[in-house]
């Protein structure tokens, strides 16, 4: 059962739901561009923790800065990656060894930088990394990555770009692309699932 938590990052309560299960092992997802109406109940990441969940996981998902009850403003993607360090943080706080982050759209953007900056991770997933809408360019390694996956039909995380940016941070995650599913994974929910409880340990 998920409850209601309060992450605190400097100034800033993060406002997130977490399902705690296990001491062992926590996954952190975050969410797509809250000006474009993302947040942390969205389908996507709702179905990513979901799956985490069934695996025996610890999940935390959090509403970035200005998202939902979360305080401050966005911050174009400079204090969200603080946000994704707290979270992980909070993880940490709770005595979970192995820290996993899974992020979707916006959110796979904004883990990439916290990624390629070191820090230290279990896995790192991508679901529908918006190559094709933000750029990626200060990404540099991509250390911990072990799935990518995008739609066959995502216009903003197209598989070509997907799979220039996997060559081009010299990575070899399983990467899948999802046939008939749009960057919004619409009837493709359980398709997803399915790719994420196949790839979970």
């Amino acid at each position: 059962m998920e409850e209601t938590v309060t992450i605190h990052c400097n100034n800033v309560r993060l406002e997130g739901l977490l399902n705690q299960q296990s001491f062992e092992r926590g996954v952190v997802v975050t969410h797509p561009h809250p000006l474009y109406g993302g947040n942390m109940e969205n389908p996507v990441v709702e179905q990513i923790a979901q799956s985490y969940f069934e695996k025996g996981f610890t999940t935390l998902r959090f509403n970035f800065r200005g998202t939902g009850k979360s305080s401050g403003m966005f911050d174009n993607t400079v204090g969200e990656l603080d946000d994704v360090r707290a979270a992980l943080e909070y993880l940490k706080e709770l005595g979970i060894i192995d820290l996993v982050l899974a992020g979707y759209s916006f959110g796979a953007r904004i883990n990439a930088s916290v990624v390629s900056s070191g820090y230290g991770l279990k896995d790192h997933i991508m679901v529908s990394p918006p190559l094709g809408f933000m750029s990626f360019e200060d990404v540099v390694s991509m250390p911990s990555t072990g799935l990518i996956l995008t739609g066959a039909k995502d216009d903003i995380a197209p598989p070509k770009m997907v799979q220039a940016a996997i060559n081009r941070w010299q990575i070899t995650p399983q990467f899948e692309v999802v046939e008939g599913c749009d960057h919004f994974y619409t009837g493709c929910l359980p398709l997803l699932k399915d790719r994420l409880l196949a790839y979970l340990p």
